[in-house]
């Protein structure tokens, strides 16, 4: 009995499998049927399938099944479709990845005066913050990077008087609005624009993730019309050449010039979406194609456009940063757009950026691509400064103790400032990069007391009106060897009262008391959503383009958005 009832119950079971793949179960490749040995004709049939998704579950391999008596019943009437209708793309919900971080603490500056760290210019926390808000749901706090909130924004600072120093620095001291008897210094630096007439030629190689997850409105096609508002931007001297990448990886447009514009955009345009991840493959591919149109007095980027979800290949985030890293040294830099939610991964986002000398921004609608591709197009592709890192030594004599606010995935051990090996951030055409000191005067609210046996601040020199000093190194784009700038803190540039601040420094603070209380508000005392929205509110000044006002519509959202994501069902 038992031999005469399992090629049913196998025949059962494919029903079902068949059955279920009618219900909205996506398989990456089309299912596949092997040719079978004659002699197995009557009692078998093989059918492969590289991926089977179930919710969140995979199932990779083979399955052999008794020979179907008929073949398998229509769908449902309920599940019927007219023609040309497909259904909805494959959609994760909850697989974002994100680096966790610990937060910045308070230092006491006579055991520790000295805090250093690589400057910051991404955005993409602030356009996911955005996303997530505009959702309805309150972002993870992993996922909130207080630097790259507040350089979401540019400030009115002073430009660089010429360009043999790259940018010029701010420095601005006021009371703190959340913790009082304690203060904010802000440093600020801004670099110098490159005309358009005389920036340098650009080789670019477009990295376009196709797999099947990118088969979504907010992934490929967005990306299709980010990169062609890029192309709108390039000069016809310029050349851009497009690598994809699913299952495998390869060249879709050798090196063309921007004067083919139209048959750059049709390649961009064909673009389709289906297959695994092979990422790290698609980058070497594209690394290759730059170098073998290298230019020694050009830009030459890889600009990457995914969604993250390696799967294929090298995922090692490691042994991608290596990679990246020695070809950052041959001069092909990379940058990093990231597109979609569910399963985007923001960890291998940021180390691939951070080590390819370029950005990670987020784009999460139109609008965000104008802005980092359209308005910020000479800022996100030519850099004026690289591995530019901030030094502040803190005087004991003036200062009990400090926290950096943010940038906590941008520390640096003391000696890497002066170590040229050590890479840091870059700084673009035009581009202004904000930092925030919270600092306790010596007398003002300690968060830890003295040491027993430690020295006291009294037995420390004191140099009468300096609270600490200021120093920046960074490198002009094809030279290894640093500069040096630096400027005191003086006390007496420190405004009476916050409302007497300067602007711009006042809006920065109302975004990174934002971005701390999304993070759980460990430091920011009694601030509250309402308290951020007055200081933006009375700071906004110029909003050419709305992004001010954005940001207090968002703060308003935070106040009743949810803190999870409801699953749909």
């Amino acid at each position: 009995m038992g031999c005469t009832y399992r090629p049913v119950g196998l025949a059962l079971g494919a029903l079902l499998l068949a059955s279920c793949a009618g219900r909205g179960v996506e398989t990456a490749d089309a299912v596949q049927q092997e040719p079978v040995a004659e002699d197995n004709k009557a009692n078998d049939m093989v059918v492969t399938g590289s991926r089977i998704k179930v919710g969140n579950l995979e199932a990779e391999g083979q399955f052999r099944v008794g020979t179907l008596p008929s073949p398998p019943p229509p769908p449902a009437p309920a599940m019927q479709r007219a023609p040309g209708i497909w259904a909805p793309p494959y959609h994760d919900v909850g697989r974002d990845k994100f680096t966790n971080f610990v937060e910045n603490a308070f230092k006491i500056a006579r055991e520790d005066p000295v805090s250093t760290f690589s400057i910051d210019v991404d955005t993409a926390s602030y356009s996911w913050v955005r996303a997530s808000l505009n959702q309805n749901v309150l972002p993870q706090p992993a996922s909130v990077r207080t630097e790259e909130m507040v350089n979401y924004f540019t400030y009115d600072y002073a430009p660089p008087a010429s360009t043999a120093q790259p940018f010029s620095t701010n420095v601005a001291m006021f009371p703190s609005p959340w913790s009082p008897g304690r203060k904010l210094v802000r440093i600020g630096i801004k670099g110098y624009s490159v005309q358009r007439a005389t920036r340098p030629h650009a080789n670019l190689v477009f990295l376009i993730d196709t797999s099947g997850s990118m088969q979504e409105e907010n992934k490929l096609p967005l990306v299709q019309k980010s990169l062609n508002m890029l192309l709108d931007e390039l000069d016809e001297r310029d050349t851009v050449a497009i690598v994809t990448y699913a299952g495998d990886a390869g060249t879709a447009l050798e090196p063309t010039p921007v004067s083919q514009k139209e048959k750059i955009r049709s390649v961009i345009n064909r673009l389709g979406a289906g297959g695994s991840t092979a990422g790290a493959e698609g980058i070497r591919q594209a690394y290759e194609l730059a170098k073998e149109n290298y230019d020694p007095n050009g830009v030459n980027r890889v600009i990457l456009a995914t969604d993250g979800d390696f799967n294929v290949g090298i995922t090692d985030q490691g042994e991608l940063k290596g990679y990246i890293e020695r070809e950052r040294g041959k001069g092909v830099f990379l940058s990093v757009l990231g597109f979609g939610m569910g399963n985007y991964n923001d960890a291998l986002m940021q180390t691939l950026a951070q080590n390819g000398n370029g950005i990670a921004a987020y784009i999460d609608t139109v609008a965000e691509a104008r802005k980092t591709l359209v308005e910020e197009a000479s800022s996100t592709l030519f850099p004026i400064a690289k591995d530019v890192k901030i030094q502040v030594e803190f005087n004991p004599a003036a200062v009990a103790e400090y926290r950096l606010i943010g940038y906590e995935t941008r520390a640096l051990n003391r000696e890497d400032f002066d170590n040229d090996k050590v890479d840091a951030g870059d700084v673009g055409s035009g581009q202004t990069v904000t930092a925030l000191y919270e600092i306790v005067p010596v007398g003002g609210p300690r968060t830890m007391t003295d040491l027993r046996y430690g020295k006291t601040a009294a037995s420390i020199a004191s140099r009468s009106n300096e609270i600490g000093f200021v120093k920046i190194r960074y490198k002009l784009p094809k030279s290894d060897t640093s500069r040096l700038i630096s400027t005191p803190i003086d006390r007496r540039m420190e405004a009476r009262s916050f409302e007497a601040a300067p602007r711009d420094a006042r809006f920065a603070t109302a975004v990174a008391g934002f971005a701390e209380l999304l993070r759980g508000g460990k430091h920011t005392g009694s601030l509250s959503y309402d308290d951020v929205l007055r200081i933006a509110n009375a700071s906004r000044g110029s909003d050419e383009f709305g992004y001010r006002s954005e940001f207090v519509g968002l703060v308003r959202a935070a106040k009743s958005a949810q803190t999870m994501a409801q699953l749909e069902r």
